[in-house]
């Protein structure tokens, strides 16, 4: 089926999420859109791809592309201003909010249910007062417009409509129930370069229809694609279009946007157009068949460093087993100059690419699998323990510190919000942009609710040499390590997980499963150890400019 409404009451634990973290939406209507037609991800795209039918509607009169995060919750916005630019409307009057399916920083995703029809959707409900600024519901305008002009074409998610009250706008869409890509592929257990290409092909669809109709996504990456359902053939939807901008005709973008892993090289170099949604769709096939991303490092710099050097590894396994004409791809997506850089067309009438081409359905070595797996889990371990050793820090350690929070916590909340992390930022001459304090936000906010505590900002900003110091480390495990048993057996990662949100069943799972190297089921100190020391690359974002 499509992931558009469905009368089935799916789990959506796998949800996270993966419809955006409720930052921007808005334009309006609510007029409902014809649902596309049921599309396979093997059937998402040949070649040549069809045109997609372009809305009547003027691409350049579209609200200008002004980036401004959406942050400072106590900032609250006037109850009767509407943001929609239409009478308040009450959205239970259309649907029932069910369960909840995913919570971000600035929203939360809900089951939700149609009472004219009984159909299934989901609803992201953002709260007003987030929106602080008039750019932040320019932004939300121009998200739910740029959704709108999308909707209805393949593997792109299809949009319902938006409603606005007094202290939320909702945003109605369909429900995707199969869960995120990569958990996809590790659930099915087998893989091939003809999987891979077929997932791959619709990740390149959703740029080609994007760019055809005049959008810049800016912000592809293997989060903000779900499947249709948990069928074997769902479809694969693009559902989170907060950073996407209309493109406007000879414009030069210099925002810095993106997650580390996946951003282009000329977005470092703040001067880019719609090339760098190819580059990333390439960085997410090189994870595809590989399991690990092309450029990666200790640090978020290290990281940038190798992107700018472009130099990429096709020795190392499974390079030597994978197809001469899947690496010639790849190559060609990840070329650093943007001019020379293969086009959505021509990806999608490559001879590896096509149905039915050259990828081979020979499996592929299944340690790509495992290295998929500990790419999806290490990181959520390794930021929670990072804030329990912030915890035991000593007051030599942080000195300094300690004084940079209590300046920027300007109303001595004990949290620090966007607007505070922002103005404190530029009093101590960080030239960085919104887009850019917003991603550092990100990085920081452990428990996803919207501001730094204490204990985050300190574990954001320390030097990583110090924080894995063996005392630390130890104090850390012993953190979770209740019972004193020398391991950290499964329901203690369960309930420490859970303390911070960060409890669902599949991310304990692989965890376990990738930490504990001597599967006894559990994880001792070495391997506590072993994990944090790890080279893995840590959480995608902006460099962090509080680290000396």
């Amino acid at each position: 089926m499509g992931c558009h409404g469905s009368k089935e009451n799916k789990s959506n634990a796998e949800f996270s999420s993966a419809y955006g973290s409720g930052t921007r939406s808005g334009s309006g209507s609510q007029n409902t859109v014809q649902p596309p037609p049921t599309t396979t991800v093997a059937q998402a795209q040949t070649s040549p791809p069809p045109k997609p039918q372009r809305p009547s509607e003027v691409v350049a009169s579209a609200p200008k592309p002004n980036l401004s995060p959406t942050q400072n919750a106590r900032a609250v916005q006037k109850p009767d201003t509407t943001i929609l630019g239409k009478p308040f409307e009450d959205i239970k009057k259309y649907y029932t909010l069910g369960k909840e399916l995913g919570r971000g920083q600035f929203g939360v995703t809900y089951l939700c249910t149609e009472n004219a029809t009984g159909m299934t959707y989901a609803c992201k409900s953002i709260l007003k007062r987030k929106l602080v600024s008039k750019a932040d519901r320019e932004d939300m305008k121009r998200e739910i417009h740029i959704m709108q002009h999308l909707s209805g074409q393949n593997n792109i998610v299809e949009f319902k409509g938006a409603y606005e009250d007094r202290m939320s706008v909702h945003l109605v869409m369909e429900l995707c129930a199969g869960g995120e890509l990569f958990d996809r592929i590790i659930a099915q257990g087998h893989y091939s370069e003809r999987a891979a290409a077929s997932l791959c092909r619709a990740i390149v669809n959703v740029v080609h229809i994007c760019h055809f109709m005049g959008v810049l996504h800016r912000d592809l990456k293997p989060e903000n694609f779900l499947l249709s359902s948990k069928d074997d053939d769902a479809t694969l939807k693009a559902t989170d279009f907060g950073l996407s901008v209309f493109i406007e005709e000879g414009k030069v973008y210099h925002d810095m946007v993106g997650s580390a892993y996946y951003v282009a090289p000329e977005v470092l170099r703040r001067s880019y157009g719609k090339e760098i949604d190819i580059w990333s769709a390439g960085v997410i096939l090189y994870i595809l068949l590989s399991g690990v991303p092309p450029f990666w490092a200790e640090t978020e710099k290290g990281i940038f460093n190798a992107i700018l050097e472009g130099e990429l590894d096709f020795v190392s396994e499974p390079w030597p087993s994978i197809s001469d004409s899947a690496k010639d791809l790849v190559r060609k997506m990840l070329t650093q100059d943007p001019k020379k850089r293969i086009t959505s067309a021509q990806v999608l009438e490559h001879p590896w690419m096509r149905e039915g081409g050259e990828a081979s359905d020979k499996p592929i070595d299944s340690a790509v699998l495992s290295r998929m797996k500990q790419f999806r889990a290490m990181n959520k371990l390794k930021k929670l323990a990072l804030k329990v050793i912030a915890e035991n820090l000593s007051e030599e350690e942080i000195k300094g510190l300690k004084a940079m929070f209590a300046n920027m916590d300007t109303d001595n909340s004990g949290t620090i919000t966007y607007e505070e992390l922002k103005t404190g930022l530029a009093r101590i001459g960080s030239t960085l942009s919104e887009a850019e304090v917003k991603q550092l936000m990100d990085a920081a906010d452990v428990d996803g609710n919207g501001s730094i505590d204490y204990l985050e900002f300190i574990s954001a900003t320390m030097h990583r040499h110090r924080l894995e110091r063996d005392e630390h480390l130890y104090k850390a495990f012993q953190y979770f390590d209740k019972d004193n048993s020398g391991y950290i057996t499964r329901d203690e990662l369960e309930t420490a997980m859970t303390q911070h949100g960060m409890g669902d069943e599949a991310t304990i799972k692989e965890i376990i499963s990738e930490v504990d190297t001597d599967n006894d089921g559990r994880i001792n100190y070495e391997e506590f150890c072993a994990m944090m020391r790890s080279g893995m690359p840590q959480q995608g974002g902006t460099a962090n400019p509080l680290i000396g």
